[in-house]
């Protein structure tokens, strides 16, 4: 199990090195991300926004009953719920839905045409298939990643408010909790999260994607263990960055 392991954390760096290779020809790359920030980053705002509306509605009914104090002011709602969306909630657990919608997706493409022998016949034609197929996946979701995430702290705000609402909180209470000694450094580092996940998600789902063999059953199990590795590593990650930046 270990060898194997270290068989493929191997093989994971051998396809980043010809990911990271050159584009040959920029025209056909520009076309190609474009086309991968619609399927990445423009599809994806739907679920984001759901999720955000109710992850922060949700967050600020549990803080309203956890603050329930007449000794605490009721703007501490607003400012715990703010942080609580900024720090973690937004960039960890939308890249989580992320992990499993993308990362699915990925692998699955890029393992069909792996089995379908589509990846052999752009190497027969002299073209760095892993540069062409990966290299715009990663670039579009680190790209697009921070704004679904801004989007995400958004919309999260709105659906906590509304939340707040259906608790008797105030406008003006919650309000002032959200803007009480902000720390604008925050959102930065939820954006450098962010850009780590995405690299994380797309290459490791680009990889399993990459490296399926056997038929249409093999590309499925890929597809799974893309999401899973993925989701581990974002959250080891999401650690070591906490670790390193905050403390």
């Amino acid at each position: 199990m270990m060898i194997k392991g270290l068989k493929n954390i191997g093989n994971y760096f051998i396809m980043m090195k010809k990911v990271m290779s050159r584009p040959e020809k920029y025209s056909v790359f520009l076309k190609q991300l474009k086309l991968e920030i619609g399927k990445i980053g423009l599809d994806s705002i739907g679920i984001v926004i759901i999720i955000s509306f109710f992850i922060g509605a949700v967050v600020t009914i549990q803080q309203s009953i956890n603050l329930e104090n007449p000794l605490l002011p009721k703007y501490l709602i607003g400012l715990v719920s703010r942080d609580a969306l900024i720090l973690e909630f937004a960039p960890t657990m939308i890249g989580l839905i992320l992990a499993g919608k993308i990362g699915s997706s990925i692998a699955s493409e890029i393992g069909m045409m792996k089995v379908t022998e589509q990846i052999d016949a752009l190497e027969i034609m002299g073209i760095n298939s892993a540069s062409f197929l990966i290299l715009p996946k990663i670039i579009a979701a680190m790209f697009f990643f921070p704004i679904l995430i801004i989007l995400s702290i958004t919309i999260g705000i709105i659906g906590g408010w509304l939340g707040g609402l259906s608790m008797d909180i105030p406008t003006a209470d919650f309000v002032y909790g959200l803007q009480y000694q902000f720390i604008p450094f925050y959102v930065t580092y939820s954006l450098i999260k962010t850009v780590v996940f995405a690299f994380l998600i797309t290459s490791i789902s680009a990889f399993y994607g990459y490296t399926t063999k056997g038929g249409a059953i093999n590309v499925g199990k890929s597809s799974t263990l893309a999401v899973v590795y993925s989701s581990i590593l974002l959250l080891i990650f999401n650690f070591i960055l906490t670790d390193l930046i905050l403390s």
